[in-house]
C-alpha cells in the first residue's frame, strides 16, 4: 500500500484546519451556511494576516458540490510583496495627510489614522461604535480594551463628527435600533465590510496591509525600549 507524502498530509490538515477556523468565524456571526454570501467570503479573506485564509476554497468547493452554498469565489493567493511595512517617514506622512487634508472624506482620514497610529485590523475597525470614544475635559480616548488609546485632537474631531452623523434605518429597525456604526455600510443599520474599508482606504493611496504592519512594527518597538 503506497502511503501519501508528508507534504500531503500536511496539506489536508491545513485545510482542515482552516475550515474548522471558519465554522468558527461564521458561528460567531449567527450565520448558516444556506446564508453564506460572497460579502462575507470577502470579509474572511479581507481579515487575513497571513495567506492562510485562501485555502478556504477546498472547503467552499466541497460544500458547493453538495448544494450547501452558492456558488462563491475566492480570489486567487496574492504573491508575498518584497516590502510588507510602510517605514516611519511613509507613515507619520500619510498620518499628517489624513489629519489636515480637507478634501479627503472624513471617514477614509479617521480610519487611515488610526490604522496607520495603532495597527487596529480593519474588521475591528469597521466595528467601532461612539461607546467606543471618551472625551473628556482635555483629552479624548479610544477604548478598545483596559488601556485606552490617547486621540490626538484632530483625530478625535473627527471621530466625533462621524459618531454624530445620522444614520439611515430600515423602518423595522427604529424601533429596536442596534448599534450605532461609525463607518456604516451601504445596508442600513450594518457596518462596512471589512473589503470595503480596506478597497476605500486603498483607493485614497492608504496601503491598510503595510500601513497596518509598520504601526504594529513601531509599537512593538517602543514597547521593547520601556522593557518589562
Amino acid at each position: 500500500m503506497r502511503r501519501q507524502p508528508a507534504s500531503a498530509d500536511r496539506d489536508l490538515r491545513r485545510r482542515v484546519s482552516v475550515a474548522l477556523d471558519f465554522l468558527a468565524w461564521m458561528d460567531q456571526r449567527g450565520l448558516p451556511l444556506a446564508a453564506l454570501a460572497q460579502e462575507h467570503i470577502d470579509d474572511w479573506i479581507a481579515g487575513a494576516t497571513s495567506q492562510r485564509r485562501y485555502l478556504i476554497r477546498y472547503f467552499l468547493k466541497w460544500t458547493t458540490s453538495r448544494r450547501l452554498t452558492r456558488e462563491l469565489t475566492v480570489p486567487s493567493t496574492p504573491s508575498q510583496e518584497p516590502q510588507d511595512l510602510l517605514d516611519d517617514d511613509d507613515r507619520w506622512r500619510l498620518l499628517q495627510r489624513c489629519l489636515t487634508d480637507d478634501a479627503l472624506p472624513t471617514d477614509v482620514r479617521a480610519g487611515g489614522a488610526i490604522t496607520l497610529l495603532s495597527g487596529l485590523s480593519t474588521e475591528r475597525l469597521c466595528h467601532l461604535t461612539p461607546e467606543h470614544l471618551k472625551f473628556g475635559d482635555k483629552h479624548a480616548h479610544l477604548v478598545l480594551g483596559r488601556h485606552p488609546v490617547l486621540l490626538p485632537p484632530r483625530l478625535a474631531e473627527l471621530l466625533r463628527q462621524l459618531a454624530e452623523q445620522p444614520q439611515l434605518r430600515p423602518q423595522l429597525s427604529r424601533a429596536h435600533p442596534g448599534p450605532q456604526w461609525l463607518f456604516p455600510g451601504m445596508v442600513p443599520g450594518k457596518p462596512i465590510s471589512t473589503h470595503g474599508m480596506t478597497q476605500k482606504l486603498n483607493r485614497h493611496d492608504i496601503p491598510v496591509r503595510t500601513a497596518r504592519n509598520g504601526a504594529l512594527a513601531a509599537l512593538a518597538a517602543v514597547g521593547s525600549r520601556r522593557g518589562p
